[in-house]
């Protein structure tokens, strides 16, 4: 059996990827095994390297630094979405002068470096008398950044939906504004839904950077840990337990991907048909509010 791209492999490739794929998953073992090895051997696995979980003050500010990274998230990953909605209808819009400035604007942001973005808003913004905090510096960052990332994909989304959507949507009298927001916009975040998380759980992962402002999120905690000389300066146990977080929030926000995804599925509506002629023509009264069966 093959395909438009390549002939499919035969015993002996199949053998050959086989070993290939053995010898991957084993130099891949060989390193981790290093790795831990490695720390057990200097000493980070130690009780004394861990022993600062243990403090409830030290719980408590974990807690706030995951709950502002969940904020930094939650606001970035709003707006970056209004964001790329509405610059994404800009870039398709029929006038070239709103479509140029889009798509000079998409562009522009995603050319530049999230962490540049950062420090222009966070150190450049004050050199004009504009004063910012780590927070907003952080947050409009995400939001510019990503939304342009996002205004690609609802784009690409848009493109990709039948051209009777947007026709029939115009036949009814809808206006270009319309048929937009109302109907193509929709239906392309359904369609574009795994890449729309996919942007999300990079946006997630991008709030790391707000350390660098001085943002407390979680990552800054950490480091913020690992320096303290009482607890033996746990630099590399606070990394894996900030590591562990930033794991279990990606995996849930997998998670609820895969949830909307199975419940977008769900929703299709299936209308059973009555074996019944008579029950058809009651169902088709009450649906189309006059006589079923009649002619045109």
């Amino acid at each position: 059996m093959s395909s438009v791209l390549f002939d499919a492999p035969g015993p002996k490739s199949r053998t050959r990827h086989r070993i290939y794929a053995v010898a991957g998953i084993a130099v891949v073992l060989a390193l981790v095994a290093f790795v831990i090895y490695r720390f057990a051997d200097t000493g980070q696995f130690s009780a004394r390297k861990w022993d600062w979980l243990q403090y409830s003050q030290v719980q408590s500010d974990l807690g706030n630094a995951v709950l502002s990274t969940i904020e930094a998230f939650a606001l970035g990953a709003v707006l970056a979405v209004l964001f790329g909605s509405i610059f994404a209808a800009g870039r398709l819009s029929d006038r070239a002068w709103l479509r140029g400035i889009c798509t000079f604007v998409v562009e522009f942001f995603r050319a530049i470096p999230l962490l540049i973005l950062m420090f222009l808003f966070y150190y450049g913004m004050p050199t004009f008398g504009v004063q910012t905090s780590p927070f907003f510096a952080v947050v409009l960052g995400l939001t510019l950044y990503n939304g342009s990332v996002l205004a690609e994909v609802f784009r690409a989304g848009v493109m990709s939906l039948p051209k009777g959507q947007s026709e029939a949507a115009y036949a009814l009298g809808m206006r270009k504004t319309q048929v937009m927001f109302t109907v193509l916009l929709p239906q392309a975040i359904r369609a574009m839904l795994p890449s729309i998380i996919s942007q999300l759980v990079v946006l997630l992962k991008d709030t790391a950077l707000g350390f660098l402002v001085l943002y407390p999120e979680l990552l800054y905690y950490a480091r913020y840990i690992g320096s303290q000389g009482a607890f033996g300066r746990p630099i590399v146990p606070s990394t894996l337990v900030a590591a562990a977080i930033y794991i279990v929030l990606c995996l849930l926000l997998t998670a609820l991907a895969k949830y909307l995804e199975k419940r977008n599925r769900r929703n299709k509506k299936v209308i059973d048909i009555p074996e019944n002629p008579a029950e058809q023509i009651t169902l088709g009264t009450a649906a189309g509010g006059g006589v079923a069966g009649g002619g045109v």
